[in-house]
């Protein structure tokens, strides 16, 4: 009886479920697609939706010493990696939607499809979800949410306004605390993006009161700590690693947030410095803290310069620099030697060793990279002529002496040399015979600048950087491995018997030469025979080394005065200059700069030096300045009236209209000589370019060059003329070679761009998603190929013919061209036959396939 009973339910179940389809309303049917909808595909799609977000969160990839990003960065090779699951998001949630288009939980299958896309890199798509998600649902709380994703997608896709525009309308809004928590995230990342630190930590601070454990609050507390230390608030950075240390977060934040505190801990009296020394003492025995010596290290140096111990600090950078492998501390503590040694102890050919090696370590996305290239760059200009300055002086002087005085002096620089290297051998010897340790407490790893340079090779940055380029310059990149030096490798075997590579025992008896040790060569000796032949004996060979100096102290001026903006420095450089070289041709400059100095000061000085500057250089533009300050302005005059008539005669030049080009530039030169002037003459070259042969096309382009060296429109010139050159090479080149026109065979789709773009995977995976979309039934492969030193190669393939060739290539023109990556990128593309590409590659030969490309293809796209 009871199992007929059993047996009706379930028949009358069933009967009861196939009459709910996805179109009734009622009770009983809203209540199986709710069930269904929800413990079916939403609750899968949810599952891999969060392990979809633990497999980004796995990518993040932190660097304690910059402020660590809230969000990991979204790209299509991260997608690459969990684009199935993502499919299987869309899948189960489309299939909720599908089947149970009534249930309360059809929103909520949306979202997860936006969110799916959004992780899938396919932002067009995702926003397109949120919006209609934002749109169609009747739950505020769903568009709340909608809303929030819209926000994080406009700002990976890099449509900052429109992420703008979403946020702040969300902020008029009432939220629910877990989306007022997610919006002021989002908006934090989005200041963050766009490195607007002061409203990112304004974010986050207002984000604190709702955050839960879930959202690694430790994290969290330890970015706004960094923040509020960039921005330079020291407390509220305290309070927040504090705070950051009160969750127990993962180990190296928690060793961070202990090293930044010191950092931003308030010192008041000795006491307090005595205490934070200790800490870092303290930090450097925990042998937890080993893989961080570096860190610390670095950062006791920070202390240490902060407090005036400039000498101190570099021990501690250089300990840092060699107690780790972390590229970025070992390029920051370069840096820091670097700049104390420049602004600090003014040593400048020192400082720019440590700027070399800081640079060879710095990844290029350190902060303010460019301006530390940029002061390396103007180091090296400045050193230049440091060093020009004292070289030349030394040759003139040693000039002065005769043979016996001069060798007598370069003996006398070189004896301490020895002596100290001599104490090295017999210390070493003694230490090695004693078993002591190599190196100890008094070791040169703990010696000022002055020691270091001539005991502890690996504390000297100039001689590694110098030992580094030269190793590169005889060896190259070779790669570290046992007998790297050999052509032929060999290997030791049990024994100690070395074996070349055809097996054959090596021989490693010493020679005679060997056993008999030659003596090392007086390095005094290689020194005095290379100065002799630079001594300045002769006045114009004088002449020629004063000029050197003359140069070097007014260049060194400008960089003090405009690069570096030091003016009492440049105002040193020019009065030696001038003491120096009272009659230098940079006179009127030099008294203009000191006029401008002084005028800025306000000391009185800069009346008397205008009074120079008039009398002795009346005609002088300088002069001219001081008695009439729109002088420049007027003489610009002319000069506009050229760039006008220049307008008309480039439109007309344009238009192939060559002889009226030639009357207006007729009309232009006689208004007078100005800085424009070069511009009508290069303009008369291009008509020549069209009117006459191509050898006085080039000939008169030789000529304007060297007629205007110092113009930046002589770089343009070059350029003209190098092109013209390479034009006729290939003109002759082009003749041996012959594209087929016979086209109907299999087709390529090529794209060729710049090889330092480094775009080959991102091109090639945009194409894959457009294929993928387009042409899926085709099954079209994308390859990636390098096709010289300056360019590469994307191609799609096969194409059964020209007509499908063609048909792809309008149609990559009209929905991909514009599109990233390839909006921000230059190229080529064009179709080809398989023929004809085997042809091009072996070849070289891009700009005739070009022309031929154009000939037989280009007139049959729309």
């Amino acid at each position: 009886m009871k199992g007929s009973f059993r047996l009706f339910l379930y028949l009358a179940s069933l009967l009861l479920l196939a009459r709910c389809s996805s179109n009734q309303n009622t009770v009983t049917a809203d209540i199986f697609h709710n069930t269904t909808a929800h413990f079916n595909g939403y609750f899968y799609a949810r599952e891999k939706t969060r392990e979809v977000e633990k497999a980004i969160l796995k990518s993040l990839d932190d660097d304690p010493n910059q402020i660590l990003r809230l969000y990991p960065k979204l790209d299509t090779n991260l997608a690459k990696t969990y684009r199935k699951d993502t499919e299987e998001i869309i899948k189960m949630a489309s299939i909720s939607i599908q089947r149970h288009p009534n249930s309360k939980w059809l929103d909520d299958n949306y979202l997860l499809v936006g969110l799916a896309r959004l992780y899938d890199c396919n932002f067009p798509d995702a926003i397109q979800t949120f919006k209609y998600v934002n749109t169609k649902s009747h739950d505020a709380n769903l568009r709340h949410q909608a809303l929030v994703h819209l926000v994080r997608t406009f700002t990976e896709q890099g449509e900052y306004d429109k992420a703008e525009e979403a946020f702040q309308f969300l902020e008029k809004e009432k939220l629910s605390p877990s989306n007022a928590k997610s919006l002021h995230l989002e908006k934090a990342y989005y200041y963050q993006v766009r490195s607007d630190y002061d409203n990112m930590v304004r974010s986050l601070t207002t984000a604190d009161s709702l955050l839960t454990g879930a959202d690694r609050k430790g994290r969290i507390y330890f970015i706004i700590g960094q923040v509020y230390q960039k921005l330079g608030f020291g407390s509220e950075a305290y309070n927040y690693y504090r705070k950051c240390l009160s969750t127990n977060p993962d180990y190296e934040i928690d060793f961070y947030a202990r090293l930044n505190m010191a950092q931003v801990a308030r010192l008041d009296n000795s006491k307090n410095v005595k205490t934070i020394r200790n800490q870092f003492a303290k930090l450097l025995k925990d042998t937890k803290n080993q893989e961080f010596k570096d860190k610390i290290y670095y950062e006791l140096g920070e202390f240490e310069r902060k407090q005036g111990n400039v000498q101190e600090a570099i021990v501690q950078y250089k300990l840092s620099a060699h107690a780790g492998k972390n590229k970025r501390i070992q390029g920051s503590a370069y840096l820091r030697i670097g700049q104390l040694n420049f602004d600090s102890l003014k040593r400048f050919s020192l400082a720019k060793a440590y700027y070399d090696s800081a640079l060879k370590s710095l990844p290029t996305e350190f902060e303010n990279y460019v301006s530390i290239k940029k002061r390396h760059e103007i180091l090296g200009e400045f050193v230049k002529y440091t060093e020009t300055i004292q070289w030349q002086d030394s040759l003139l002087w040693m000039a002065t002496l005769d043979s016996t005085a001069l060798r007598n002096h370069i003996d006398s620089l070189f004896t301490p040399k020895l002596v100290v290297e001599e104490g090295g051998k017999k210390k070493k010897k003694r230490k090695t015979e004693g078993g002591g340790s190599a190196v100890g407490q008094n070791s040169s790893l703990f010696q000022t600048e002055s020691t270091s340079t001539t005991d502890w090779y690996f504390d000297n940055a100039a001689a590694i950087a110098s030992g580094q380029q030269e190793f590169q310059r005889i060896w190259g990149d070779i790669k570290l491995e046992d007998n790297w030096r050999r052509s032929t490798k060999s290997a030791t075997v049990p024994g100690g018997q070395v074996l070349t590579q055809n097996g054959a025992p090596e021989n490693n008896e010493p020679t005679k030469t060997e056993k008999n040790e030659m003596p090392k060569a007086n390095p005094a000796d290689d020194a005095y025979k290379k100065i002799l032949p630079d001594l300045p004996k002769s006045e114009k060979q004088k002449s020629a080394s004063l000029a050197k100096i003359e140069e070097s102290y007014f260049k060194l001026g400008d960089l003090y005065y405009f690069q570096l903006n030091e003016k009492d420095n440049a105002e040193s450089s020019y009065n030696i200059l001038l003491k120096r070289f009272p009659s230098t041709s940079y006179k009127p400059e030099v008294l203009y700069k000191l006029y401008l100095i002084h005028k800025e000061r306000g000391d009185g000085q800069a009346e008397s030096i205008a009074q120079v500057l008039q009398s002795e250089f009346p005609n002088s533009t300088y002069s001219k300045i001081l008695l009439n300050p729109n002088y420049l302005k007027e003489a610009s005059v002319a000069q506009e009236k050229q760039k006008m008539i220049y307008k008309e005669a480039y439109e007309a030049f344009q238009k192939n209209n060559l002889r009226l080009a030639q009357e207006l530039i007729a009309n232009a030169r006689a208004v007078g000589e100005t800085a424009f002037t070069s511009q009508l003459d290069l303009l008369q070259i291009l008509i020549t370019g069209k009117t006459e042969d191509v050898t006085r096309y080039q000939f008169e382009l030789e000529t304007f060059i060297k007629k205007y060296p110092d113009q930046p429109i002589h770089l343009y010139a070059e350029t003209l003329l190098a092109s013209s050159k390479t034009f006729v090479e290939k003109s002759e080149r082009a003749k041996g070679i012959r594209f087929s026109a016979v086209f109907d065979e299999p087709h390529y789709f090529v794209i060729v761009h710049n090889i330092q773009d480094r775009a080959s995977t991102s091109l090639a995976t945009a194409l894959d998603m457009f294929n993928q979309e387009q042409y899926r039934s085709r099954r079209l492969e994308t390859t990636n190929l390098i096709f010289n030193e300056v360019y590469a190669l994307t191609f799609v393939g096969n194409f059964g013919g020209k007509t499908d060739a063609i048909e792809y290539f309008d149609r990559f023109n009209r929905q991909l061209k514009d599109l990233p990556p390839f909006s921000v990128l230059n190229f080529h593309t064009f179709v080809i036959t398989k023929e004809n590409f085997n042809i091009f590659y072996r070849n070289k030969a891009l700009d005739e396939y070009l022309s031929f490309f154009d000939r037989y293809y280009q007139k049959e796209t729309p």
